[in-house]
C-alpha cells in the first residue's frame, strides 16, 4: 500500500514539475487516485499559475473542490472534474471569467450546480451519468 501511494505521489510530482518547467498551459493530474487537490501543489505552481487554461483531475476521487483552487486558477478555460465524487461545486467557480468547458461527468451530482449559472463564457458543461433528477 506504501509504496503504491509512494509511486502515486510521485507521478503527481512528475506531472506538475512538467507544467512548471514547460510553462505549459496544462495540469494533468487524472488517475493520480487523488483524495483531494494537494496543497503543496499551490506552491509548486505559483509561478505558472496564470499561464494554466486547462486542467484535468479526472477519475480521482474527490469529494470537493475548494475555493482556493478556484482562486489560485482564475484563468482556467477548460476544467475535468469527471468520474470523482463530486455533489457540489464552490461559490467562487463564478469568479472563472474564462471557463469555456467543464466536465461533471461520472460524479454524484443530484441537481444542477446552480453557480455555473452565471459563469459568463461557459459554452459546455458535462453532466452525464450523474443523480439529477
Amino acid at each position: 500500500l506504501h509504496r503504491r501511494m509512494g509511486e502515486a505521489v510521485a507521478r503527481v510530482a512528475r506531472k506538475v514539475n512538467d507544467t512548471v518547467e514547460n510553462k505549459a498551459d496544462s495540469l494533468d493530474l487524472a488517475n493520480c487516485k487523488l483524495m483531494s487537490f494537494p496543497v503543496g501543489v499551490y506552491k509548486a505552481v505559483r509561478s505558472v499559475t496564470e499561464g494554466i487554461h486547462r486542467i484535468s483531475l479526472a477519475n480521482n476521487e474527490l469529494k470537493s473542490i475548494t475555493s482556493r483552487f478556484v482562486t489560485t486558477f482564475s484563468q482556467l478555460r477548460e476544467l475535468n472534474l469527471a468520474g470523482n465524487y463530486l455533489h457540489r461545486l464552490p461559490e467562487e467557480i463564478t469568479s472563472l471569467l474564462h471557463l469555456r468547458a467543464i466536465d461533471l461527468s461520472r460524479n454524484r451530482f443530484r441537481r444542477f450546480p446552480e453557480p455555473l449559472a452565471t459563469v459568463p463564457a461557459l459554452e459546455t458543461i458535462d453532466l452525464q451519468e450523474n443523480e439529477i433528477a
